[in-house]
């Protein structure tokens, strides 16, 4: 049976993790977690330009070590193109490895996770709401130089949950 891989893209402190989690419980399958987060605690510290390609490319090892675990769907929590987004924030550039990652971007499903909740700092990883909108933004306008659809998910994890499961349902 083929996986089909659903990336949950979005900006800091919009609950990518919490919805990636729940629908993974609510569909019965695995889901990869944000290396980026396990980075920063392991190192004690935000990504260096040149740490980013290496960040996107163990994320996707990640999610080719966790495909064969998962029921039909796996759900990705953030993307290659999620990290070019930040590395073009940052630095004002994005390597051609990274961005070469991110325009491969090959999953069944985009969903994007809106900033519409309270910004909740978290250590290192969390800037400001003013950087999570200028980052939601970026990511929007990313997806759509790179012609990929995508369904903004809004509100409370209840409302987000109930309005994946239509966009779900239709790949399944």
């Amino acid at each position: 049976m083929n996986v089909l891989k659903v990336a949950i893209l979005g900006a800091e402190s919009t609950g990518k993790s919490t919805l990636t989690a729940a629908l993974a419980a609510r569909y019965d399958t695995a889901w990869v977690p944000e290396y980026l987060r396990e980075f920063v605690e392991t190192h004690a510290r935000v990504p260096f330009e040149d740490d980013q390609p290496g960040i996107a490319r163990t994320q996707l090892a990640r999610e080719a070590a966790l495909a064969p675990s998962a029921r039909r769907l796996l759900f990705c929590d953030t993307t290659p193109l999620m990290t070019a987004v930040y590395s073009d924030i940052y630095w004002g550039r994005v390597p051609p490895a990274l961005d070469a990652l991110a325009l491969a971007h090959d999953y069944a499903v985009t969903m994007v996770a809106a900033p519409d909740g309270p910004w909740i700092p978290d250590g290192l990883q969390r800037e400001s709401a003013q950087m999570r909108r200028r980052v939601h933004e970026a990511l929007l306008a990313r997806l759509r130089r790179q012609g990929i659809d995508y369904s903004l998910l809004t509100g409370d994890l209840q409302q987000r949950l109930a309005q994946a499961a239509p966009v779900l349902a239709r790949l399944l």
